[in-house]
């Protein structure tokens, strides 16, 4: 039972990380059905602006967190002014395609400026390590800050769709474009700050992985991505609560994996909970089937 607890900790840890990212993607996937990939390279460069800031600049967590989620935010604008708003009236396969391009892009622009080695976060840590034992289970400082600062995010968030006029708008915007427009909605504005919220969840997702695993690379976002991906499908793709839900059950399952000694198929397994759902439900945990008149 320890083991058992042990382990679901840890997957929560992990699992709030993941939700962060599939956020994003489920986020601008709900506006204009685009499967985001470059959503991951987003999460990578706010991993090295956390070490830039931490390592070379000696700020604290808070605020390298902050300027992180900023610049990456500023960067998810960017790209969707850049790369897809040109595109937004062309076929899902070309916005696609773009997407893949854009995250090839920004994996290498980056490799080039800082080189293709691992570089490990300051140590000591920017968030002491200290770990608290509740009998045979052990808790770290770390993963607590890591899932309350999640935690704190996503409250943030489902207040600012629910709540707040911007939010109406992503929400109308999601519902129907064209009536939309119609009702005076800045329908341009509303889908940059959609890429805004993602690309700043991104980016705090970074800097918690950087602190918590104390090491970064320029491919790193590519597998965390395509898990967060895979989600965000299981909670059903364009559904906030849901890619919160997919994101720490995808964490928890990868992290048993691992932890009962399987951690050559901790990826594999992700993958095949992607199959699976999509056998059984397409329309993943929360989503529902909605008809389409043709």
């Amino acid at each position: 039972m320890d083991q058992f607890i042990q382990q679901l900790v840890n997957g929560i840890s992990l699992g709030s990380i993941y939700a962060l990212i599939a956020l994003g993607y489920t986020m601008v996937y709900g506006i204009i059905k685009l499967i985001n990939f470059a959503h991951g390279d987003v999460y990578m460069i706010g991993s090295y602006i956390g070490y830039a800031l931490t390592t070379f600049f000696g700020m604290g967590f808070f605020p390298a967190l902050i300027i992180a989620m900023a610049a990456c935010a500023l960067l998810g604008v960017f790209i969707e002014k850049v790369a897809y708003k040109p595109l937004r009236n062309s076929s899902r396969i070309t916005l696609l395609i773009t997407a893949l391009g854009v995250s090839i892009f920004l994996s290498y622009t980056m490799m080039y400026f800082v080189g293709a080695r691992v570089r490990a976060y300051p140590n000591p840590p920017v968030i002491p390590n200290n770990s608290f034992h509740i009998g045979e289970v052990v808790v770290n400082f770390q993963q607590i800050v890591i899932v309350i600062t999640t935690v704190v995010l996503m409250i943030l968030l489902q207040s600012i769709v629910m709540k707040t006029k911007r939010g109406k708008a992503m929400r109308a915007v999601s519902t129907d474009m064209e009536a939309a427009k119609l009702m005076g909605i800045n329908v341009d504005q509303t889908i940059s700050f959609t890429f805004f919220l993602g690309a700043m969840l991104a980016g705090a997702a970074g800097v918690l992985v950087g602190i918590y695993y104390g090491s970064i690379n320029p491919l790193m976002g590519i597998m965390p991505g395509l898990k967060a991906f895979v989600a965000a499908v299981f909670g059903g793709i364009g559904i906030i609560p849901g890619a919160m839900i997919g994101g720490y059950v995808i964490g928890i399952i990868e992290t048993f994996v691992m932890g009962y000694g399987y951690s050559l198929y901790r990826d594999a397994a992700v993958f095949i909970i992607l199959i699976i759902i999509l056998i059984i439900k397409p329309t993943g945990l929360l989503g529902k089937n909605i008809g389409e008149k043709v």
